[in-house]
């Protein structure tokens, strides 16, 4: 006996689906596949967190800011650089001009540079603190973007359960519909009905098959957004397995309601911090009004080579000095190998007159500041506003659903009489008609309710800023 699992646990919802089966069996419904993936809601949040886009991209966004972070934190280092270059003279000016002694047609250079900043007006300190502050930033909105897909996986689960749940509902009305027909038909071919009884309930079984086909095509487009947010196969169906009923629900609404309000939202705290970095900013763009100082070394070897490469340490060796020279003059040549060249400086840089570059710079940098201002305080209304938004939406669900829990059982009651009154020739075929719609809509109601008020709970939560408590219980499998 293939599995069974019960979206809400209460003896009203059983229905004669003997009827229906035939109609089931020849509609593709992807729950009903042998290859589906069994899923719970647990299973799919943590399937999303791990592999879906928006928890992806929260984490490149972190990655993002770790690297802004070393960027910044780099400006303040030492900065080592080693270069060699080989240069060939074809034909020397100076040398003709002046002397032979300008006339090297080789030279080699192998140096080591090291850059170090001492002052650059405070630019450096505020750009790390800048830097950190947004990386800290980028956390706090990952953990925001962590928890709304929390509860977009949590809202797309149950309207699949909620999508399954009404396509299991109008089956079981399209099933039963087809029933009628045959009774009216017997009862017609007995004398009891007339072919007007007949004809109507042959109309209200084709007027409820539509509503099984959209029934049945919302269901499978519930699944494909559930799909896309756990990044699971598309033409893969799932078979959700995670029981939503009035208890667990009960649980869960009491959890939330009793989570008391954090200092503040991880999103309000992302914006103070993005604020503070953006003062930091100004004062990085007012370092371009300031001096700077600046640390350089150089350290390598030089070779003037004939021809070839150096043979090896640079020296000067004793030469034949030319004719007619002075008995004491030494002369000396050069070995073509590396002679030392080291140096070093302090740079200092001071500002007169850039075209009002750094002033226009810290006048963008102003109004980016207080532009993150504004944002901070909207930021702080709009989550007090989604927090009160939050507790009505979750005070008018409980109404909800306290209103429509005992309607489903007289709805079901009110359908059976109604039946068995027209099996026994008392009543009308417009009175079943009407308790099975009645049945029909309070069913939905319910089944509505309750996911409703899964969903604000778990809202209510999200907007307090404290963990989406996630109470699932998974339905046994009967075989």
């Amino acid at each position: 006996m293939p599995s069974t699992h019960r979206i809400l646990s209460r003896p009203a919802e059983l229905f004669p689906l003997l009827a229906a089966l035939s109609f089931l069996a020849a509609v593709p419904v992807a729950a009903q596949t042998a290859d589906s993936l069994p899923l719970t809601l647990d299973a799919a949040i943590a399937s999303a967190l791990r592999t879906g886009d928006e928890a992806r991209a929260a984490r490149l966004r972190v990655d993002v800011a770790d690297a802004q972070v070393t960027v910044a934190r780099a400006a303040a280092l030492p900065q080592l650089r080693v270069n060699a270059t080989q240069t060939h003279v074809m034909e020397s000016a100076r040398a003709q001009a002046v002397g032979a002694v300008f006339n090297q047609p080789n030279t080699y250079n192998t140096n080591a540079s090291i850059s170090q900043p001492l002052f650059q007006g405070g630019r450096l300190t505020a750009g790390r603190r800048a830097a950190r502050r947004v990386r800290e930033s980028a956390r706090l909105d990952e953990s925001e973007d962590r928890a709304q897909v929390v509860l977009d996986v949590q809202r797309a689960y149950l309207q699949a359960l909620f999508t399954a749940r009404a396509l299991e509902i109008q089956a079981s009305a399209y099933g039963l519909a087809g029933e009628r027909v045959v009774q009216a038909e017997q009862f017609e071919r007995a004398g009891r009905a007339a072919r007007y009884d007949v004809l109507r309930a042959r109309v209200e079984q084709a007027n409820i098959e539509p509503t099984v086909i959209q029934a049945r095509g919302d269901a499978e487009l519930a699944q494909l957004e559930l799909k896309r947010l756990i990044n699971a196969p598309l033409d893969r169906p799932l078979k959700l397995v995670t029981v939503i009923d009035s208890a667990l629900v009960q649980r869960m609404v009491a959890q939330a309601e009793g989570a008391g309000v954090t200092a503040e939202r991880a999103a309000v705290r992302s914006a103070e911090l993005v604020a503070a970095a953006r003062r930091d900013a100004v004062a990085a763009a007012r370092a371009d009004l300031l001096p700077s100082v600046t640390f350089n070394a150089q350290l390598g070897y030089l070779a003037f080579p004939i021809s070839g490469f150096p043979p090896g340490r640079g020296r000067l060796e004793p030469v034949t000095c030319p004719p007619g020279s002075a008995a004491e003059r030494v002369c000396t040549q050069q070995n073509g190998g590396w002679f030392p060249d080291r140096s070093m400086n302090f740079a200092v840089s001071l500002p007169v007159f850039d075209g009002l570059r750094a002033r226009g710079n810290i006048d963008l940098a102003r109004a980016q500041a207080r532009l993150a201002e504004l944002d901070l305080a909207r930021e702080r209304e709009r989550v007090r506003i989604e927090v009160a938004s939050a507790r009505e939406n979750l005070d008018r669900a409980k109404a909800l659903y306290s209103a429509r829990r005992q309607t489903v059982s007289e709805a079901d009651e009110a359908f059976r009489l109604a039946s068995l009154r027209f099996t026994r020739g008392l009543g009308t075929q417009l009175e079943v008609s009407d308790a099975q719609l009645a049945l029909i809509t309070a069913q939905m109601t319910e089944a509505r309710a309750i996911y409703d008020l899964y969903l604000a709970a778990a809202s209510l939560s999200r907007a307090l800023g404290v963990a989406i408590p996630v109470i699932e219980r998974a339905g046994a499998d009967t075989n």
